[in-house]
């Protein structure tokens, strides 16, 4: 009897791992990366595996669109659209569409420049980057576009802002002397600088686990435009996209279960902290 109580375990114990590396499989199938391209002659949103591969146009169409975000839950992506084939023409407003590409729709809806999305990690909020003060300035609007209000108040131009998977920081471009990625609380105190180098940086995003940050950088092949990623205390910056297209606007998909693209590792983060993001 002993002999057939731990055979019926050591099934059971064998079908649980078993269903966690087919669970593991689908889940880094499911860690992907958005970001913006012309590789196909147009600003668009694309998306690729988090490791770079298998890259793929997601927005195709007419309009030049860029700064995508993931929403917590991963169904819906904020953007950047001109309304117009060129990235400088046209009234730059806040979209949203479905991760698939479709139900494309304009959320800030107003005659001055807005830009940069990035959703709160509860998904009820979106913050942005307005020229409506006469300088880049963040502010943030509810998910469907209502309560638009001013959250910095600087000479500085602050943009790209991206806030951390706890709510406690959000990261940020800003030009003080140069191009850098900084990282500030959620009031916008305690702002500290996380790149220092003579090349631009920009375009910041956190990873699920907020462990890491991918950004644009210029200091590839002379000024090239390419992915990065760097440790969140602004440790071991590395290249992800490598190739002679100019590609940015980097935005972490943040899965139920999280992959690391970096060494495979399997990580619980993302239903648990997204249910009280």
């Amino acid at each position: 009897m002993q002999r057939k109580y731990n055979l019926a375990h050591l099934i059971l114990a064998s079908v649980v791992v078993l269903g966690l590396m087919l669970l593991m499989v689908n889940i880094e199938a499911q860690a992907r990366i958005a970001f913006s391209s012309n590789r196909d002659g147009n600003w668009q949103i694309y998306v690729m595996d988090a490791d770079g591969d298998n890259p793929r146009n997601l927005s195709n169409n007419p309009s030049a669109e860029w700064d995508p975000s993931w929403s917590p839950d991963g169904k819906r992506i904020a953007f950047t659209s001109s309304g117009a084939m060129d990235i400088a023409e046209g009234n730059k407003q806040i979209y949203v569409m479905d991760a698939d590409g479709d139900n494309s729709r304009n959320l800030s809806n107003n005659r001055f420049f807005d830009d940069y999305p990035s959703w709160s990690p509860d998904g009820k909020r979106i913050v942005f980057a307005s020229l409506r003060d006469g300088n880049h300035e963040i502010y943030v609007m509810d998910a469907d576009g209502k309560n638009q209000r001013n959250l910095t108040n600087k000479l500085r131009q602050d943009d790209n802002p991206s806030w951390s998977p706890d709510d406690k920081r959000i990261a940020f471009d800003s030009f003080r002397g140069n191009l850098d990625i900084y990282v500030m609380n959620t009031d916008g105190g305690n702002p500290r600088k996380i790149t220092n180098n003579p090349f631009k940086d920009w375009d910041p995003s956190w990873s699920p686990d907020g462990k890491r940050i991918a950004f644009t950088s210029s200091r590839a092949r002379a000024g090239n435009p390419e992915i990065y990623v760097i440790d969140a205390d602004g440790g071991n910056p590395r290249n992800l996209t490598n190739n002679p297209h100019d590609d940015i606007d980097p935005a972490w998909y943040n899965p139920a279960f999280a992959v690391a693209p970096t060494g495979k590792q399997f990580t619980i983060w993302g239903w648990l902290k997204q249910r009280d993001r």
